[in-house]
């Protein structure tokens, strides 16, 4: 009986890495498919259980990813060998935010041109659009909804700790997206399933084309 047990836990936690690999892949292709991850640029994240999550590797082509593209990296180690550096990004979310179940980056012209244009601004600002509504706990399109931004920087784990410390603290008068930006890098954006990550990551890119868009005719 307790052979029995062992093999069906062991075979319950392939199934989970199986399809936390799967989820990445998909989370990929889809990216690749709406050009938001050109030249091996964005990485994509889902966890597996309390301590581990399935992650792209470093330098791989986000359309055409296959199972051995993705490491299995435990959340309270060390980067494996191959990791990308930004892959620090993703574990310490994950390690303060155990309801986050997937993570998913990508360097969309919207999100890395308007990541720019609100760097002085340190964050950006979204109320009127109805599609504010697809990101959780947002209920009508006049809610105000702040995507933090940060400048870019090379050093990883410095970067980490400001992202942790902003979000940490979000602003009194409005809702924290479920996202933030990167100066001239892109958008990093989550949620509790990997669907929820996917809508707010199609959400929030829509929503920086749309600013874009408006702030063309601000005078």
């Amino acid at each position: 009986m307790a052979q029995t047990i062992s093999l069906k836990t062991e075979a319950d936690a392939d199934s989970a890495v199986a399809k936390a690999v799967a989820g990445v892949i998909a989370a990929g292709r889809a990216a690749a498919l709406r050009h938001w991850v050109p030249a091996t640029s964005g990485n994509f994240s889902v966890r597996i259980d309390a301590g581990r999550i399935a992650i792209t590797r470093s330098g791989v082509d986000k359309g055409n990813l296959v199972a051995s593209d993705i490491l299995i990296q435990p959340l309270d180690e060390a980067l494996l060998p191959g990791s990308s550096a930004e892959a620090e990004l993703h574990t310490a979310l994950y390690r303060q935010r155990p309801e986050i179940g997937a993570i998913f980056h990508a360097h969309s012209p919207a999100a890395t041109v308007l990541s720019r244009l609100a760097l002085g601004e340190a964050t950006v600002r979204f109320t009127g659009w109805e599609l504010q509504k697809a990101l959780a706990g947002v209920r009508t399109h006049e809610a105000i909804v702040d995507v933090p931004v940060f400048a870019n920087d090379q050093d990883i784990s410095a970067l980490s700790g400001r992202v942790d410390a902003r979000l940490a603290q979000p602003a009194a008068d409005a809702i924290a997206a479920p996202g933030y930006l990167l100066a001239g890098h892109g958008v990093y954006a989550w949620g509790a399933t990997e669907a929820d990550a996917a809508r707010h990551l199609e959400a929030l890119e829509t929503l920086f084309e749309f600013e874009l868009s408006y702030r063309r005719f601000i005078p």
